[in-house]
């Protein structure tokens, strides 16, 4: 078949459905393909490989050694970092992990001139079990990836743009699929009796429609965390206001600065908020008057509050410090969000100056503090396993829009990509165009890029014989 008969076979009625704005959605849809196909490849495997990982092993491998059966009573934390730093010498403690259950190690992160140690400690006999270098597992190379493909802000951006093409993939597509004359049910079940393409578009329809609510989500989550869309606005206007901690001195640092390097260990609600400083009278009373305020005691303090399975303490880093108590979901600390609580305490006088639970999130901050551990795989094993389906899903969608252009391709020449062709005729064009508009003020990286590709296409490809030809 010659390219023109082709050309001219992609244009013929298609049940009714071949109106010129399909053909220009249908474009869209494969442009945006064309450039997110090998991010969302990237995404869902280093992304599966993550959940797998923390679920056999936790985040930080501090799930590889559990065996430490409960014999008597624990000995105290503080003898318990005694030995932790001694296997780390010279370092600083930065944080104490308590264990899922009575029979699981405490983990110590401590901050030394070689890096980053993770110190595992047996709990009863107050021994190191087991001592490894933080983010420098399969866990953190994949995490790399995922975050910013190991290229830093021009990574994090591409993966910004990709997510917004993606949701412009999504909203496409489901307009390609809509029913048009055929029921619901007959339009989402896989017609397995056709050949060929026809065969891997109604499997392609089929699971692209099936999981598009849970891809919606995946990219919102996802998205939340990036650098311009996630930090710069959304996470910038529903971060908790640290205003609404009265008579409490705040200090220059935010909650970010307790992350290790770019994994995130505080709720997204929190992450631009202030934290407190330690050296008023302010807060309310917390660890009794008299007591001395240390690991132990503040330990102590979070069991009161009703803290359950694991939590973590983070130590105070200066003389403004404050220690930290916290659980948090999408740390793996706990499998319900509206567990979620943070705790700041005085060093000084063991008062608390603030107490932040989910309750206290914003909407976004709720939706984040329940979507991110759910995008992550944290809550349970159904939801190891519903995110292993829908990881899946994004590769086999992927593969098979390859596998359909490949069908489609023009045989005879290499010189086109065949995309579909511009249809000459738009009516619903400024509708279309609104649309578009209103996806690209949402995700300004996404208006950016379609801007330049409006451009590039309006200067150069139309322009450019070899080109026109392969982009028409």
């Amino acid at each position: 078949m010659s390219e023109n008969q082709s050309s001219s076979k992609q244009e013929a009625p298609v049940s009714g459905r071949a109106s010129p704005f399909y053909f220009a959605a249908w474009r869209w849809h494969f442009y945006a393909g064309i450039f997110v196909v090998p991010f969302l490849l990237t995404l869902a495997a280093t992304g599966m490989t993550m959940m797998y990982i923390a679920y056999f092993g936790g985040r930080d491998g501090e799930r590889i050694v559990v065996d430490v059966p409960p014999s008597g009573q624990m000995v105290s934390i503080q003898s318990q970092s005694a030995a932790a730093l001694e296997a780390a010498p010279g370092g600083t403690i930065v944080e104490w992990l308590k264990g899922q259950a009575d029979n699981n190690v405490s983990v110590f992160r401590i901050s030394t001139d070689a890096g980053t140690k993770m110190v595992a400690v047996d709990p009863y006999k107050g021994t190191v079990v087991d001592t490894w270098d933080r983010r420098a597992g399969w866990y953190d190379f994949a995490d790399n990836l995922h975050s910013d493909l190991m290229l830093g802000v021009t990574g994090d951006r591409m993966l910004e743009i990709a997510a917004g093409l993606s949701v412009i993939l999504l909203v496409t597509g489901i307009y390609l699929w809509w029913p048009r004359g055929t029921g619901l049910v007959r339009s989402i079940v896989p017609d397995l009796s056709k050949p060929g393409r026809p065969l891997w578009k109604s499997l392609h329809t089929t699971i692209g429609v099936v999981f598009a609510p849970f891809l919606i989500l995946f990219l919102l989550t996802g998205h939340s965390w990036t650098g311009v869309w996630g930090s710069k606005l959304m996470q910038a206007w529903n971060t908790f206001p640290a205003e609404k901690w009265d008579n409490v001195p705040l200090s220059d640092l935010t909650h970010a600065s307790l992350n290790d390097g770019v994994r995130s260990d505080v709720p997204w609600a929190l992450e631009q908020t202030q934290l407190p400083a330690s050296g008023s009278t302010g807060g309310v009373v917390g660890i009794a008057p008299g007591v001395k305020v240390d690991i132990d005691s503040v330990a102590a303090l979070a069991n009161a509050v009703g803290l359950e399975r694991r939590y973590r303490i983070s130590y105070p880093q200066s003389e403004t410090g404050v220690w930290t108590i916290n659980q948090d979901t999408m740390s793996g600390d706990a499998q319900s969000p509206t567990a979620d609580r943070t705790m700041h305490v005085d060093q000084y006088t063991g008062r608390i100056l603030a107490n932040v639970g989910f309750e206290d999130y914003s909407l976004a901050g709720k939706m984040m503090a329940v979507g991110t551990p759910f995008h992550m795989g944290l809550m349970g094993l159904w939801n190891l396993v519903l995110n292993t389906a829908i990881c899946l899903s994004v590769m086999f969608l992927c593969v098979t829009g390859v596998v359909m252009w490949w069908i489609r391709r023009p045989k005879k020449t290499s010189a086109r990509i065949f995309a579909p062709k511009v249809p000459g005729n738009l009516p619903h064009w400024p509708a279309a165009m609104l649309i578009m508009l209103f996806l690209s003020l949402f995700f300004p990286l996404v208006g950016i890029t379609l801007i330049s590709v409006i451009t590039l296409d309006l200067l150069v490809l139309s322009r450019v014989p070899v080109l026109r030809r392969a982009f028409a």
